[in-house]
Order: C-alpha cells, then structure tokens, then sequence
C-alpha cells in the first residue's frame, strides 16, 4: 500500500473504553483533524470474536468505517503472559467481565500464576481503516514483569501489576508523561504517524 500523505480531515475513534481513548487523544490530535468517537454516530461495539488482537482491531475498524463513511481507527491490546500461554491474550477486557472489574481480573492473573514465571508484555495492534481496500495495521509492544499485590492507581487494566523492563514502578505508578513515552499504545502510534507523514 501507498503511503497515505494527504490530510486526514476527520477520523473516528472505534473505541468506547474511556482509559483507551484518553491515551489515544494526544497522538491522533497530531493529525491535526476532526476527531469523532463511535458513541457521537451511537454505534455499539462489535463483537469481538477474532483469534486474535489483528482481527479484532480491524473487526471494530472496519465496523465504524462501515457504518460512518469515515476514516476510523481502533486498537485492540491486552496483557500476554508466556507461561499462562499467553493468556489472558485478547480475552484480557473479558476476565475483567461486563461490570469491568480488573480487580477481579488481576487476582485471576495472580491465582494462575502461583510459582509461574511473572514475565509478561502488553501488545497494542492499531488499525485503521479508509474504506474496504485500503487499511493498515501498526502493532506495538513492552515487555514487564508482574507484581503481587497491585501498586498505583494512575492507569486502568492491568496496569497496576505490571512493572515495565528497566523501571521499579508499575504502570499504575508511572506518570502519563512517562507512560506515554514508552507504551505498548505509544510504541504502535509513533508508527501510525510515521506512516501517515
């Protein structure tokens, strides 16, 4: 595929989790264009029934480019752990269940990991998509280690219990100036923006 160097002049957010679209804001504010979310045309999300992170991103992007006619863009990520084989993988928003609760969530990872190895990255796959032929996907990973009990309350998800490689801090811990320089999401936006210029 080309690459895509004409102005953007609106883009669609195909997300409704509220921690996702504050972090994706700064990075798509650099496109310098109008910025919708899916809940402004009231669409409801997908159901994300892919096998894995790259079908459920475009599944929700094309979704709302679908429905809107419009560039949108979604991100699909999660918390992968090798020696849970890979789990909770892209089911990491569901162990957290309807009510959302990674309080919940977290202790599962914590039960299951008894005596395991605590190695674990976080993966971020951004899609975009323009119409049904043109859509492009930008994946972005940190690798960590998990702690017991959760630290912090300053991210969402996982984010307490997960200590990046190179910090003594969790990402619930961490600054969204630090976070945001160093982050699954951020590692597959700097890619999305290079392409875009």
């Amino acid at each position: 595929m080309s690459k895509n160097k004409k102005k953007i002049s609106s883009i669609v957010i195909a997300s409704h989790n509220p921690g996702k679209i504050r972090e994706m804001l700064p990075f798509i504010k650099k496109l310098n264009t109008k910025i919708y979310l899916a809940k402004d045309f009231k669409l409801k999300e997908p159901k994300e029934d892919g096998s894995n992170f790259i079908e459920n991103a475009l599944k929700k992007s094309r979704y709302v480019n679908n429905k809107t006619k419009k560039i949108s863009i979604a991100d699909d990520s999660g918390l992968v752990i090798p020696s849970l084989q890979g789990k909770p993988g892209i089911f990491s928003s569901r162990w957290a269940g309807k009510e959302k609760n990674f309080d919940r969530a977290m202790k599962k990872v914590n039960n299951l990991l008894y005596k395991k190895k605590t190695n674990a990255y976080y993966i971020s796959v951004l899609a975009i998509s323009w119409n049904k032929k043109k859509e492009k996907i930008f994946i972005g990973k940190i690798f960590g280690n998990l702690i017991w009990p959760p630290r912090g309350n300053l991210g969402f998800g996982y984010d307490s219990i997960f200590i990046p490689k190179g910090y003594n801090k969790t990402f619930g811990e961490l600054s969204n100036k630090i976070k945001n320089n160093i982050s699954h999401r951020v590692m597959a936006f700097k890619k999305l923006l290079n392409f875009l210029n």
